[in-house]
């Protein structure tokens, strides 16, 4: 029976669609345009909320945005103790639950669970169990596995309070410059496709459709952000266009396709300007009716969450640097004509922006009607029924810090980084430290010289040897070569060159010669290995692993079972001459999409 002392929206056992309809009809227009931001905010010490702005990030109080300004979804920014980010959530929680309506506020959070840590597009925690960059789960190519490891996501940020996972990335790495790409399940669409849906069914839990258990994916970057041009990224506005010379527009988004049909209830698009695509605008895609409203929405049938990457609007602060509002094509445009030109297009909501009194003046202005921002708010709400969120506005803050990064769950992250690891070439030698055979893997108890591991990692597995001359065999550890071309942009998104410096190639051809020598390189990009390659016994990829687990695959405690998920070039002039929307377009890739040893069952080591 309902009760009928309250209103219909706090009643559960209504549909969520009256409930939407109820709460949508009770709200003043400053509490709708709250919705339709989505920006950051950080914890304070201990977990309070934040009581000062963090001005060095454009980062507003909590109680600004709550109460002030009606904001009620927020992409937490830092945090790394479990039970802080949850007492963070619970704190803000509260302070929305105080306001009029009382509607409960959606965290979400960039990725939390790989290798590799950048403020601006993913924050790993030591206390969440590990796993390996998305190319890495691409490279196991395991379906099962990849929606077991959205699973593990989805418990971890449950904990915590966050119900929205900013991604997974469908995008498809199909210029190996470009700097997101290792958040990317790969090349291959296929793959792509296949990883992009398993995870979004182990974000989303049991069940058919969003429910208190889930975690809600904001699958971007539509219509796919790969081909950029020069193999460049639009978080740098010096490099704005998106190009597609091959004509494959259409190919960047068959993993969206797979996405929509897995139950992706929200898209994030990305800040490039397509240039020469037929029927697309040439502004930025937040901007573009023809992509958002005719493709998406139409073609794509997808009357889900469309919102916009961070700060297309207006400008803001990230780590004490202006990051200039991204709104390419439209850098003419005041904020506010941006803004109404995005709502044109069809998005519901500005991630990053915080400009609610731009959305008064414009209803003021009779530039755009309530109705149209009633559409949008009708979206969110509905998410926030599905979720529970009205039902389930406390985490346990002293659980989560035993529920997350448990034991179990750090064995499967672990797991997944040996799987991942890509055994590229493994040469034979006449008399190896093995004896007759190739060189991987090795005994244990080997005298070993390394560079890159830590000391310590060898414990267990080798004697320590000071100088390739001591040593029986080499371990160099690498990481994929990216250059900095003079912007914090660039110490946070990578790009640029893929070979080597000569000093490092020749290095490795010194050690090479004095010792059979093992290369492990991180991949972070798809790196010219050509040089190395040569001069190598043995070359492992990984994909973001801690030492152990290269070393399990190295002494063979565990076999290498990954498999490139992206060609990996054998020049920089093959690269320049390829085109950025094709994929295995790089001419006579040193090793192909797909390519992987194996160690032979004999070859276990003697342990």
């Amino acid at each position: 029976m309902h009760d009928h002392q309250r209103p219909a929206y706090l009643d559960p056992e209504r549909p969520v669609e009256e409930r939407v309809t109820d709460l949508l009809g009770r709200m003043t227009l400053r509490e709708k345009a709250g919705q339709l931001f989505h920006t950051a905010n950080t914890l304070g010490p201990g977990g309070t909320l934040l009581t000062t702005p963090d001005e060095a990030n454009g980062v507003r109080t909590a109680e600004e945005l709550v109460l002030e300004r009606g904001l009620t979804h927020f992409n937490i920014l830092g945090g790394d103790d479990p039970q802080e980010i949850a007492h963070w959530h619970n704190e803000i929680q509260e302070l929305a639950a105080s306001t009029r309506l009382g509607i409960p506020v959606t965290v979400s959070t960039d990725p939390r669970h790989g290798m590799f840590s950048t403020p601006a597009a993913g924050q790993a925690i030591e206390r969440l169990s590990r796993w390996p960059e998305h190319t890495g789960i691409g490279a196991i190519g395991d379906p099962a596995l990849a929606e077991a490891y959205g699973d593990v996501v989805r418990r971890e940020y449950l904990a915590l309070g966050i119900r929205v996972a900013l991604g997974p990335m469908a995008d498809l790495f199909t210029d190996p410059r470009w700097s997101r790409g290792y958040g990317t399940f790969g090349e291959d669409p296929v793959t792509v496709s296949a990883m992009t849906a398993a995870f979004i069914r182990g974000l989303r839990g049991p069940g058919e459709g969003l429910g208190p258990s889930s975690v809600a994916a904001m699958v971007k970057h539509f219509p796919g952000g790969g081909p950029q041009l020069g193999g460049e990224d639009a978080h740098d506005p010096r490099h704005r266009e998106q190009v597609y010379p091959g004509g494959l527009a259409r190919l960047h988004q068959l993993p969206f396709d797979a996405a929509f049909r897995a139950g992706a209830t929200q898209v994030m698009t990305y800040y490039g300007m397509p240039v020469g695509v037929p029927g697309w605008e040439e502004v930025g895609f937040a901007f573009n009716r023809p992509v958002v409203t005719g493709l998406l929405r139409g073609h794509h049938g997808f009357d889900g969450i469309v919102c916009t990457d961070w700060n297309v609007v207006e400008s803001t602060m990230l780590e004490g640097d202006v990051f200039d509002a991204h709104g390419y094509g439209l850098e003419h445009l005041s904020p506010a004509e941006r803004l109404a030109r995005a709502l044109d297009a069809g998005v519901d909501q500005f991630g990053g922006d915080d400009c609610t009194g731009l959305v008064l003046d414009l209803v003021d202005a009779g530039r755009i009607t309530e109705a149209r921002i009633d559409v949008s708010v009708r979206r969110l709400l509905r998410e926030k029924f599905r979720l529970g969120l009205f039902e389930n506005r406390r985490v346990d803050a002293a659980a989560a810090a035993t529920s997350v990064g448990t034991e179990p769950l750090r064995r499967a992250g672990r797991e997944a980084q040996r799987r991942s690891l890509t055994l590229l070439k493994n040469a034979e030698l006449p008399a190896s430290v093995r004896g007759k055979g190739p060189l991987l893997p090795l005994r244990e108890g080997t005298r070993v010289y390394t560079e890159g591991l830590a000391a310590e990692a060898l414990a267990g597995y080798a004697e320590p040897a000071a100088a390739p001359e001591d040593a029986e065999v080499a371990l160099l550890r690498l990481h994929a070569p990216y250059q900095n071309r003079g912007g914090t942009l660039d110490e946070w998104f990578h790009g640029g060159d893929l070979r080597f410096p000569a000093e490092t190639e020749e290095h490795v051809r010194a050690v090479a010669a004095v010792v059979p020598t093992v290369v492990l390189v991180y991949l972070e990009r798809p790196a010219v290995l050509t040089a190395v390659a040569g001069s190598a016994h043995a070359l492992v990829g990984d994909y973001g692993a801690e030492d152990d687990a290269l070393l399990d695959v190295v002494f063979g405690r565990s076999a290498p079972r990954g498999r490139l998920p992206f060609d990996l070039p054998s020049s920089m002039q093959a690269v320049e001459d390829s085109r950025e929307d094709v994929p295995f377009d790089t001419a006579a890739p040193l090793y192909r999409c797909g390519h992987g040893l194996a160690y032979a069952p004999e070859s276990a080591s003697a342990r």
